[in-house]
């Protein structure tokens, strides 16, 4: 409880009425940030390493009571974080994984904070969408020695690492049966970078906004977390195909 910024005194006797009591003035708070991280805490995975069957048993448990609330802990990759049902996607978990496997914490932070940010601030989860594919193609970059371009937004970048990926839509080395589909994918990839970066300029928060007013819903801004999730993912694992023996590093 003292990790959520939660004051609790335990003293000779049981304490579960201690933790009743600091739970009940959590609520009282109304604090929802104090309340979300009460409840991520409880099903952290890092407390049930040695019963993983267990940790699965809690999150049912609490998900059957957060149901009510419009409320679910999800699987995050190697996290537990609590959001609204269906806010999570395969594609992003996948992601989250590939970083965690190479050295990318920068991805992780800005695709938790779309996650985080989705339902209420969806311009700020597109301008943290737009700012995972741009994090992946700048490492890219970097990592094989290349200058960064001179415009520096998710389509130049994008633009920048098609090249030493070999992910331009007339890509050779296809089997002749699927080069077109090929094509017609890797050209789709370029419409959808074109497209959260437009996005972020005309409705996300990294230009300003006027007070009060929303211009992208919230199914608007998971449309752009699993599109750039999508992009970035491929990127990794282009990366990872390419060049095996060499770790891609945040930068």
């Amino acid at each position: 409880m003292r990790g959520c910024n939660v004051s609790m005194h335990v003293g000779n006797g049981s304490r579960l009425p201690a933790l009743i009591d600091a739970l009940e003035r959590a609520n009282l708070s109304g604090d929802q940030i104090v309340l979300k991280n009460i409840i991520e805490r409880a099903a952290d995975p890092r407390d049930f390493t040695s019963e993983p069957e267990k940790l699965q048993r809690v999150i049912d448990y609490l998900n059957a009571r957060l149901f009510y609330d419009g409320l679910e802990l999800q699987r995050v990759g190697p996290h537990v974080r609590l959001g609204t049902p269906g806010r999570s996607s395969s594609v992003v978990d996948a992601l989250v994984t590939a970083a965690s496997v190479i050295d990318f914490g920068t991805v992780n932070r800005d695709l938790e904070r779309a996650l985080a940010s989705a339902e209420n601030d969806p311009e700020d989860a597109v301008t943290s969408a737009c700012s995972v594919v741009e994090s992946v193609c700048r490492s890219v970059l970097i990592e094989l020695g290349l200058a960064l371009p001179a415009k520096k937004d998710i389509q130049g970048l994008y633009q920048a690492v098609r090249d030493p990926l070999g992910l331009t839509p007339d890509k050779q080395g296809v089997a002749d049966e699927i080069a077109n589909d090929v094509r017609t994918i890797l050209g789709g990839l370029n419409s959808v970078v074109n497209g959260v970066g437009a996005l972020r300029t005309h409705g996300g928060d990294a230009h300003g906004r006027e007070r009060g007013y929303r211009r992208i819903d919230p199914r608007i801004a998971r449309l752009a977390i699993h599109s750039a999730s999508t992009v970035s993912l491929f990127l990794v694992e282009t990366w990872q195909k390419k060049y095996p023996t060499r770790q891609l590093k945040s930068h």
